[in-house]
């Protein structure tokens, strides 16, 4: 993404689990990015750090069954639309017996 694209999209906050800081290291775990859905923060997630998108996103494309992506406490998918400053958060599922 340009910089000129990038000044007219507004800006997110994606929030990180703990297993992508530690598989990406540098990435923070709060990151500010333009993005106007969820796919292109993802997508802009991967332009920082390559690799990140195929550990949110399988082959469809759609986000992995064991990753969750909530804004607003509502489930989000790859084409939910964010408004500026909306807080992503993007979490691991937890699975148990």
């Amino acid at each position: 993404m340009s910089n000129a694209t990038a000044r007219n999209v507004p800006l997110v906050v994606a929030r990180l689990p703990g297993v992508l800081i530690d598989l990406f290291p540098g990435a923070p775990r709060r990151v500010e990015l333009p993005a106007s859905t969820v796919k292109e923060m993802i997508d802009g997630l991967d332009a920082r750090w390559p690799g990140m998108r195929d550990r949110i996103c399988d082959s469809r494309p759609a986000i992995r069954r064991h990753m969750n992506v909530f804004l607003d406490g509502e489930r989000a998918t790859l084409e939910t639309r964010l408004a500026p400053g909306t807080e992503v958060f993007v979490l691991t599922a937890i699975s148990g017996g």
